[in-house]
């Protein structure tokens, strides 16, 4: 054996790995945190002491808490569209949030013309994952590996049961029209399921048609589902940690059904109203999750590699899950504050400074951008309308990321410009006669005086505004 000859091979082998490594430290790791449904004064850092979120207030800690943080839309679908494109949805026709069997209709999901961050990052060498709630169409056409990502382990409609009858190991919170007997109220039986009828109606049908799946093929999940999500993940960056990656861990807690784990339901034992409990058990078990993911980025020696993003997908539904978009006017499915403006936060260590709060406005959409930005040899489509966010947040660049948001969802409307908010909240269909109301954020953070009429002036500007965008976008897909 030449003995020099293997010792210059090993060492061309050892220089060729060291260059591989270092251009794979250019493409930072990316991971987003999506919360479902979580409302904008739910957690600890938000000034919520209520159900402690140690590990998601840490990314807060280590990087930038935003307290204009907004999304694409005031409920699930339209605002993982936006996340996902960059793009406001309403241009693309993305304007509504199927449910049930509309998921499965022909044509209703994601435009495969649209061009998503993981086939973004795909294309420029990155390893790409969804874990977790697609909701961006149930057929062929639209699913997640159609649309950039590498592997897919979770479920394609607006939600899943964390557990499925008969509900081992849980508390169990449903809505029902009529409950036992002629109870009015709650129904609570004693093997840990509890009847609700405070909504007026049934809950949805989220498992029909909406299998657990790994790629494509179906599976039997056993593991409380966040938990499960959180195993998944956890492997996935265990896997993948030699090379970039993107995961997208698109968690469906804390949005219903209202299922609690035992040992969570043990530890808030002293909430004395159950709907509340079992809410801050699925949110603690979502905490404990995000620590876990934390952790293995951290056993990869992946922190200042890897830029994590944590906010949800809108404002919480206070009356279905008693979530708190406090101080916020408004929930999920309003063109309000608490509907668009969520928890939203980010770290890369080593890179942001850490243990900022930042009061200027900022969207999903500048996931993508930053994102793009960021990675060597990844080129963002045109058409994003996201920004980068890194020189606003290591302070090179002292603007505003963005003076004017837009929302439109059928007669519901919404604008931001500058420090003014218009709001219009019509139908489905039309505006009927839903009226532009108008307001000063800087001074009324929760909407709570109309200026429509005492700004006549302002409120033509900004409809006028709001108008033009209007123009640009497109009729509803569905």
């Amino acid at each position: 054996m030449n003995v020099a000859r293997l010792t210059t091979r090993t060492a061309i082998l050892l220089i060729a790995s060291t260059a591989v490594f270092a251009s794979a430290r250019e493409q930072p790791n990316i991971i987003i945190l999506f919360a479902d449904d979580l409302g904008y004064g739910e957690l600890s850092c938000q000034g919520n002491p209520e159900i402690p979120t140690p590990h998601i207030d840490s990314i807060a800690n280590n990087g930038v808490r935003f307290t204009d943080g907004y999304v694409a839309g005031p409920n699930c679908s339209p605002s993982r569209a936006g996340l996902l494109t960059g793009r406001i949805p309403t241009r693309f026709g993305y304007e509504f949030n199927p449910t049930g069997a509309i998921n499965e209709r022909p044509g209703i999901g994601l435009p495969t013309a649209e061009v998503t961050i993981a086939e973004t990052l795909q294309n420029a060498g990155y390893t790409t994952g969804l874990i977790g709630k697609w909701h961006q169409g149930g057929t062929a056409d639209f699913h997640p590996l159609r649309h950039g990502f590498d592997e897919f382990f979770g479920f394609m409609h607006e939600g899943h049961y964390f557990v499925p009858p008969p509900y081992n190991g849980v508390t169990t919170m449903l809505r029902r029209k009529t409950l036992p007997a002629g109870f009015k109220g709650r129904w609570v039986g004693n093997k840990g399921l509890i009847y609700t009828d405070h909504m007026g109606g049934n809950e949805p049908d989220y498992d029909a048609d909406n299998p657990i799946t790994r790629g494509g093929q179906p599976l039997i999940e056993t593991e409380y589902l966040t938990d499960a999500f959180t195993r998944e993940a956890v492997d996935f960056i265990d896997r993948h940690d030699d090379k970039p990656f993107f995961l997208y861990l698109a968690y469906n807690a804390v949005h219903s059904p209202l299922q609690g784990a035992d040992a969570y339901m043990e530890k808030f034992s002293h909430i004395e109203d159950i709907q509340r409990r079992i809410f801050a058990a699925m949110l603690a078990n979502l905490d404990d999750s995000v620590g876990a993911v934390m952790k293995q980025l951290r056993e990869s020696g992946l922190e200042e590699n890897t830029i994590v993003f944590f906010l949800s997908d809108n404002g919480g539904p206070t009356r279905e899950l008693t979530s708190s978009n406090a101080p916020l006017r408004g929930q999920k499915g309003t063109m309000y504050e608490g509907g668009l403006r969520v928890p939203f936060m980010v770290q890369w260590k080593g890179t942001i400074p850490p243990g900022q709060v930042y009061k200027k406005p900022v969207s999903s959409f500048d996931i993508f951008a930053t994102a793009a930005a960021n990675g060597k040899g990844v080129t963002a489509p045109p058409q994003i309308e996201g920004v980068d966010l890194l020189p606003f947040l290591t302070g090179k660049n002292t603007g505003t990321p963005h003076e004017t948001l837009y929302w439109r969802q059928g007669g519901k409307a919404g604008l931001r410009h500058g420090n003014w908010k218009l709001v219009r909240m019509g139908g489905r269909k039309a505006p009927g006669k839903a009226r532009w109301e108008l307001y000063d954020l800087s001074r009324d953070l929760s909407e709570k005086n109309d200026l429509a009429q005492s700004h006549p002036e302002r409120l033509a500007e900004l409809v006028e505004l709001w108008e033009k965008l209007n123009s640009e976008m497109s009729e509803p897909l569905f």
